[in-house]
């Protein structure tokens, strides 16, 4: 099942991320926020954008959200995508059917492109792998930019990349109002 997040999904959402903090480069945090910081970002998310939660036996095995791009008026029908899911969930199809559910999401309230931005290992190691890239490319999207040694964790430099899909037609003389 999936459905809008709310903050009191907060304690599970942070669980799930804890553990890309605390063992992967998947994200460049080096802490993890705290559950308050969680509930605020869910709530301000909420605001104007998605917020999906994926529950398997009423427990929450993963979730994606969308924000704006970059936050100016023309790029309103843009939005920068965020998954993440629980770590031993992962390899069951589960994060394509949770993207496919924002993207719906996301299309209905006009949205045209997606960006994610994504670790990316020089060389593979524990930490970081290219799996996320595979996933997306697998998902439809492609590589269109990489910002070099940007990132910095467990002792070692990591590149980022963005990644964009196009899920919506471009006709002139559309895209007037900022929709995110």
């Amino acid at each position: 099942m999936i459905r809008q997040a709310t903050p009191d999904d907060a304690p599970e959402i942070r669980a799930i991320y804890a553990y890309y903090v605390e063992h992967t480069a998947v994200t460049f945090d080096y802490e993890t926020p705290t559950e308050e910081d969680f509930r605020a970002r869910i709530a301000k998310t909420l605001e104007k954008n998605p917020y999906l939660v994926l529950l398997e036996d009423g427990r929450i095995r993963g979730y994606a959200y969308a924000r704006a791009f970059v936050g100016r008026a023309a790029y309103g029908h843009c939005a920068e995508t965020t998954i993440y899911l629980d770590h031993d969930a992962r390899g069951r199809g589960l994060g394509g059917i949770l993207y496919d559910a924002l993207e719906e999401e996301l299309i209905n309230r006009g949205i045209r492109n997606l960006y994610a931005c994504i670790g990316d290992p020089i060389t593979e190691d524990e930490t970081l792998t290219h799996a996320s890239e595979r996933f997306h490319r697998r998902c439809g999207w492609e590589k269109v930019g990489t910002f070099h040694r940007c990132g910095y964790k467990f002792g070692r430099w990591y590149n980022m990349i963005w990644m964009e899909k196009m899920i919506g037609e471009h006709p002139e003389g559309s895209g007037e109002r900022n929709l995110v």
